[in-house]
Protein backbone atom coordinates (compact mmCIF):
# COMPACT_ATOMS: atom_id res chain seq x y z
CA UNK A 1 0.00 0.00 0.00
CA UNK A 2 1.67 3.28 -1.38
CA UNK A 3 1.86 6.14 1.26
CA UNK A 4 1.37 10.11 -0.17
CA UNK A 5 2.70 12.87 1.14
CA UNK A 6 0.54 16.22 0.11
CA UNK A 7 2.87 18.70 -1.10
CA UNK A 8 0.70 20.88 -0.16
CA UNK A 9 -0.95 21.91 2.99
CA UNK A 10 -4.59 21.67 3.83
CA UNK A 11 -6.76 24.62 2.87
CA UNK A 12 -7.37 25.39 6.58
CA UNK A 13 -3.57 25.48 7.39
CA UNK A 14 -2.79 27.59 4.58
CA UNK A 15 -5.49 30.11 5.36
CA UNK A 16 -5.09 29.96 8.95
CA UNK A 17 -1.21 29.86 9.65
CA UNK A 18 -1.06 33.73 7.40
CA UNK A 19 -4.24 35.38 8.92
CA UNK A 20 -2.33 34.38 12.62
CA UNK A 21 0.38 35.64 11.87
CA UNK A 22 -0.73 39.14 10.19
CA UNK A 23 -3.49 39.45 12.71
CA UNK A 24 -0.55 39.03 15.75
CA UNK A 25 1.82 41.46 13.82
CA UNK A 26 -1.38 43.73 13.99
CA UNK A 27 -1.39 43.22 17.51
CA UNK A 28 2.15 43.95 17.97
CA UNK A 29 1.72 46.90 15.84
CA UNK A 30 -1.38 48.47 17.78
CA UNK A 31 0.71 47.14 21.09
CA UNK A 32 4.20 49.74 19.91
CA UNK A 33 1.57 52.57 19.36
CA UNK A 34 -0.03 52.46 22.89
CA UNK A 35 3.44 51.96 24.43
CA UNK A 36 5.00 54.76 22.59
CA UNK A 37 2.43 57.10 23.53
CA UNK A 38 2.48 55.83 27.41
CA UNK A 39 5.97 56.18 27.27
CA UNK A 40 6.17 59.68 25.55
CA UNK A 41 3.75 61.53 27.70
CA UNK A 42 5.39 60.03 30.98
CA UNK A 43 9.22 61.27 29.71
CA UNK A 44 7.69 64.17 27.70
CA UNK A 45 10.48 63.11 24.50
CA UNK A 46 9.21 65.30 22.28
CA UNK A 47 7.00 62.97 19.89
CA UNK A 48 4.62 64.84 19.97
CA UNK A 49 4.57 65.75 23.78
CA UNK A 50 7.23 68.30 24.78
CA UNK A 51 6.80 68.00 28.30
CA UNK A 52 6.37 64.78 30.54
CA UNK A 53 3.79 63.76 33.21
CA UNK A 54 7.04 62.80 35.07
CA UNK A 55 7.66 66.86 34.91
CA UNK A 56 4.50 68.05 36.31
CA UNK A 57 2.63 68.27 33.00
CA UNK A 58 -0.60 67.11 32.30
CA UNK A 59 -0.89 64.29 29.62
CA UNK A 60 -4.94 65.30 29.45
CA UNK A 61 -4.56 68.81 29.96
CA UNK A 62 -4.09 69.67 25.91
CA UNK A 63 -6.12 67.31 24.55
CA UNK A 64 -9.02 67.74 26.54
CA UNK A 65 -9.08 71.49 26.85
CA UNK A 66 -9.43 71.63 23.19
CA UNK A 67 -12.36 69.32 22.56
CA UNK A 68 -14.84 70.12 20.39
CA UNK A 69 -18.40 68.77 19.67
CA UNK A 70 -20.96 67.97 21.31
CA UNK A 71 -19.56 66.30 24.28
CA UNK A 72 -16.25 69.48 24.66
CA UNK A 73 -18.11 70.48 28.36
CA UNK A 74 -17.56 67.09 29.54
CA UNK A 75 -14.19 66.42 28.24
CA UNK A 76 -13.15 70.03 29.31
CA UNK A 77 -13.82 69.27 32.96
CA UNK A 78 -11.68 66.34 33.22
CA UNK A 79 -8.85 68.29 31.48
CA UNK A 80 -5.75 68.10 33.65
CA UNK A 81 -7.72 66.61 36.95
CA UNK A 82 -4.94 64.12 38.42
CA UNK A 83 -7.76 61.04 38.18
CA UNK A 84 -8.09 61.48 34.47
CA UNK A 85 -4.46 61.44 33.76
CA UNK A 86 -4.13 58.68 35.82
CA UNK A 87 -6.77 56.66 34.54
CA UNK A 88 -5.44 57.66 31.17
CA UNK A 89 -2.00 56.83 31.81
CA UNK A 90 -2.50 53.10 33.51
CA UNK A 91 -4.67 52.40 30.00
CA UNK A 92 -2.13 53.96 27.28
CA UNK A 93 0.42 51.89 29.65
CA UNK A 94 -1.78 48.65 30.48
CA UNK A 95 -2.96 48.37 26.45
CA UNK A 96 0.61 48.68 25.53
CA UNK A 97 1.81 46.02 27.56
CA UNK A 98 -1.20 43.69 26.93
CA UNK A 99 -1.17 43.70 23.24
CA UNK A 100 3.16 43.83 23.10
CA UNK A 101 2.79 40.64 25.31
CA UNK A 102 -0.09 38.81 23.87
CA UNK A 103 -1.65 38.15 27.64
CA UNK A 104 -4.96 39.97 29.00
CA UNK A 105 -6.10 40.53 25.43
CA UNK A 106 -10.12 40.07 26.50
CA UNK A 107 -9.55 43.17 28.99
CA UNK A 108 -7.53 44.55 26.84
CA UNK A 109 -10.31 44.99 24.47
CA UNK A 110 -12.76 45.77 26.45
CA UNK A 111 -10.87 48.69 28.17
CA UNK A 112 -9.11 50.01 24.89
CA UNK A 113 -12.62 50.22 23.36
CA UNK A 114 -13.81 52.25 25.74
CA UNK A 115 -10.60 54.26 26.20
CA UNK A 116 -10.65 54.55 22.18
CA UNK A 117 -14.53 55.64 21.73
CA UNK A 118 -14.08 58.20 24.17
CA UNK A 119 -11.10 59.64 22.72
CA UNK A 120 -13.01 59.40 19.18
CA UNK A 121 -15.60 61.53 21.09
CA UNK A 122 -13.24 64.03 22.22
CA UNK A 123 -12.22 64.69 18.72
CA UNK A 124 -15.97 65.24 17.37
CA UNK A 125 -15.97 65.51 14.25
CA UNK A 126 -13.82 63.85 12.46
CA UNK A 127 -11.95 65.80 10.27
CA UNK A 128 -11.65 63.71 6.40
CA UNK A 129 -15.14 61.76 7.21
CA UNK A 130 -18.22 62.22 9.03
CA UNK A 131 -17.98 59.55 11.45
CA UNK A 132 -15.34 57.34 11.11
CA UNK A 133 -11.31 57.47 11.89
CA UNK A 134 -8.47 55.72 13.49
CA UNK A 135 -9.88 54.86 16.61
CA UNK A 136 -12.14 52.64 15.20
CA UNK A 137 -10.02 50.25 13.16
CA UNK A 138 -7.69 50.31 16.46
CA UNK A 139 -11.12 48.99 18.19
CA UNK A 140 -11.76 46.72 15.69
CA UNK A 141 -8.09 45.26 15.81
CA UNK A 142 -8.13 45.34 19.87
CA UNK A 143 -11.56 43.25 19.27
CA UNK A 144 -10.50 40.84 16.61
CA UNK A 145 -7.00 39.74 18.53
CA UNK A 146 -9.11 39.71 21.64
CA UNK A 147 -11.47 36.73 19.80
CA UNK A 148 -9.04 35.21 18.09
CA UNK A 149 -6.60 34.89 20.80
CA UNK A 150 -4.08 36.31 18.89
CA UNK A 151 -1.37 36.71 21.72
CA UNK A 152 -1.17 33.06 21.05
CA UNK A 153 0.53 33.63 17.61
CA UNK A 154 4.08 36.18 18.22
CA UNK A 155 3.22 36.48 22.57
CA UNK A 156 2.92 34.67 25.37
CA UNK A 157 -0.62 33.77 25.08
CA UNK A 158 -0.41 30.01 25.46
CA UNK A 159 1.81 30.44 28.74
CA UNK A 160 -0.21 32.96 30.12
CA UNK A 161 -3.56 31.25 29.76
CA UNK A 162 -2.52 28.10 31.29
CA UNK A 163 -1.75 30.11 34.28
CA UNK A 164 -3.97 28.73 37.45
CA UNK A 165 -5.22 32.35 38.43
CA UNK A 166 -6.02 32.75 34.47
CA UNK A 167 -8.07 29.33 33.88
CA UNK A 168 -10.14 30.42 37.08
CA UNK A 169 -11.05 34.10 35.38
CA UNK A 170 -11.24 33.20 31.88
CA UNK A 171 -11.41 37.33 31.50
CA UNK A 172 -8.06 37.57 32.14
CA UNK A 173 -6.98 35.46 28.95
Amino acid sequence: MPVQTPLRPSPAVATEQPARYALAAARLFLGWIFLWAFVDKLFGLGKPTEKGWLSGASPSEGFLSHAEGPFKEIFHAMAGKVWADALFMFGLGGLGVALFLGICLRLAAIGGTVLLVMLWAASLWPEANPFMDMHWIYAATLIAAALADAGKTLGLGRFWERLPVIRRHPLLR
